[in-house]
């Protein structure tokens, strides 16, 4: 199959080039009253047949030669090593079979004396042989870098799998330790909430482990998880924290990468609300602009010097981001006031 592109394209080449041919050759016989009007067809068509053959004959036989495609001279001398017999059998065939049709015809075909013949057509065949392997070279060579090509990428792709598997099975690890810390902060103080946490981090695992089995997944099943993560949190500083939702209805079918969100919203809870003495406003905002999808997590009472970026969980989130959608995504950490905000920008895609 590989090859298949390479011939449809040389044998279409090679279809008009004799359409040529033979225009120009009865063309120039039209004027010429000494010669009928089956001889232009016969002259042309017999070098075409012959000619087709060695081509065919040159088409099983190349894939042997095609390693040397990387060294264009070493293939071009394998291939005109063979030019001296391709001469001799070209010439002796075309000339047998005009002979034989101008004999059936009981006509005589004349022509040059014979060393003259072998030199003139020698040197035209030469010429053409030059150009059409100049042809087939460059598809050969093309049709090659395509192949690597498709072969690179695919195993940049698999490569990106990888590496997003990867980090989305560090993020798994890191999310749960924080949510058994949060847990484990209530067990000496207030048991009956800690195990109504135990209960909610169940809910949360099960939805977390439903989500990590996709790579993408919609806005509005990204945000049933966020709000589970929210619950317990907001568990634990209860009466210090408020949680806002501000979600455009045309932004929930949007397709997110898998647990993107939750580290954000990790860090507003971490950077603001464990940090601060005051009352914590944490809003979670997401809508479509133009064919973008814009996602904001804000806390207030907080500030960038104390909201380091180089978590594992934003540090993740910026690999995942370039892995998936290279330059078109963005993840920034904003002053905003009195608090900070993470500002995802990611392509709009549907299902």
């Amino acid at each position: 199959m590989q090859r298949d592109a390479p011939n449809r394209a040389l044998f279409g080449l090679w279809g008009l080039f004799w359409l040529l041919m033979v225009t120009v050759e009865v063309q120039d016989s039209h004027d010429n009253h000494g010669i009928q009007w089956w001889e232009p067809y016969l002259w042309e068509g017999s070098s075409c047949l012959v000619a087709t053959f060695w081509l065919l004959l040159e088409r099983r036989v190349s894939a042997r030669w095609n390693e040397y495609l990387a060294q264009p001279l070493r293939w071009f001398i394998k291939h005109l090593l063979w030019l001296p017999v391709i001469a001799v059998t070209f010439i002796v065939a075309v000339y047998a079979i005009r002979h034989g049709v101008y004999a059936l015809a009981d006509e005589v075909y004349e022509h040059e004396s014979w060393s003259f013949i072998f030199f003139y057509e020698s040197l035209k065949l030469s010429l053409y042989a030059g150009l059409w392997l100049g042809i087939i070279f460059g598809l050969e060579s093309f049709e090659r870098w395509r192949h690597e090509r498709e072969q690179l990428l695919t195993l940049q792709k698999h490569l990106a799998e990888s590496q997003l598997a990867q980090l989305k099975a560090q993020l798994q690890p890191h999310f749960l330790f924080n949510a058994l810390n949060t847990i484990s902060s209530l067990m000496q103080v207030d048991v009956a909430r800690a195990d109504r946490l135990l209960t909610q981090l169940a809910d949360l695992l099960r939805a977390s482990l439903q989500a990590s089995a996709r790579d993408m997944t919609s806005l509005r099943d990204e945000l049933k998880l966020l709000e589970l993560y929210a619950q317990i949190m907001q568990e634990r500083f209860a009466g210090r924290v408020t949680l806002t939702w501000n979600i455009a209805d045309e932004a929930l079918n949007a397709q997110v990468p898998a647990l993107l969100l939750q580290p954000l919203l990790e860090n507003a809870f971490k950077h603001g609300v464990e940090l601060s003495r005051q009352l914590v406003a944490i809003g979670v905002r997401a809508e479509k602009h133009g064919d973008e999808l814009r996602v904001t997590i804000s806390n207030s009472d907080s500030s960038l010097s104390t909201a380091p970026a180089s978590g594992i969980g934003l540090r993740n989130c910026r690999e995942r981001l370039e892995l998936i959608y290279g330059a078109r995504a963005s993840l920034r950490l904003e002053q905003d006031g009195g608090g900070v905000s993470a500002r995802l920008t990611i392509p709009f895609r549907s299902p």
